[in-house]
């Protein structure tokens, strides 16, 4: 597949939210405490025994972010294979209001990533973007949040050179409908030689 990624605008979001981010949720990685969590915690992949189907747009739409955030800083991108579009990523730069920005400006957070599911594996470099986009920037670490029941997400973020940083077991605690999930803050440090070019 031969894919170009282009940089959209916030107006285009709708084009975005074309790119559905469901998937199915089979197994999940559980938390155990070493010593009562003196001696640190460690994640163990547990199978589900009933599969069910995430949809983060079923909290948020990608067409909501202007209207929740100053996105004037922020980079949108398509992956495109002609008029059709494999996949989507936002990073977040700059902004007020963006807790995970840490109110640094030498850190980027992928705010979403998301590929069509007949694409996923296909090796669309959307993820390298936006790096390399951070990187432009002067940024020298790119924060990634997802949680313990995307597996595959944090397989793939591992595979991309990005380490764990923080394990917030009860980060979600007073979010309705996801509160028993578990933050997971992956870092890529774009001062390193081997980070995405």
């Amino acid at each position: 597949m031969r894919v170009e990624i282009v940089a959209i605008s916030a107006s285009q979001l709708d084009l975005y939210a074309q790119v559905p981010i469901k998937f199915e949720v089979r197994s999940i990685y559980a938390v155990e405490l070493v010593s009562g969590g003196l001696g640190g915690m460690r994640l163990i992949e547990a199978p589900l025994p009933t599969p069910y189907i995430k949809d983060y747009d079923a909290h948020e739409s990608p067409r909501d972010w202007p209207a929740r955030f100053d996105v004037r800083n922020w980079g949108f991108f398509l992956a495109r294979e002609g008029d059709w579009i494999a996949g989507a990523a936002a990073v977040a730069f700059d902004a007020t209001g963006v807790s995970m920005l840490e109110a640094r400006r030498d850190l980027s957070v992928l705010w979403d990533i998301r590929v069509r599911p007949e694409c996923r594996g296909a090796g669309i470099p959307l993820f390298r973007h936006a790096a390399a986009w951070s990187r432009q920037r002067g940024c020298i670490r790119m924060k990634i949040e997802t949680q313990n029941v995307n597996v595959p997400a944090c397989r793939f973020y591992r595979r991309m050179g990005c380490e764990l940083g923080e394990i917030r077991r009860f980060g979600y605690a007073a979010v309705p409908g996801v509160s028993a999930a578990v933050m997971l803050n992956w870092y890529l440090d774009l001062t390193k030689e081997s980070s995405p070019q």
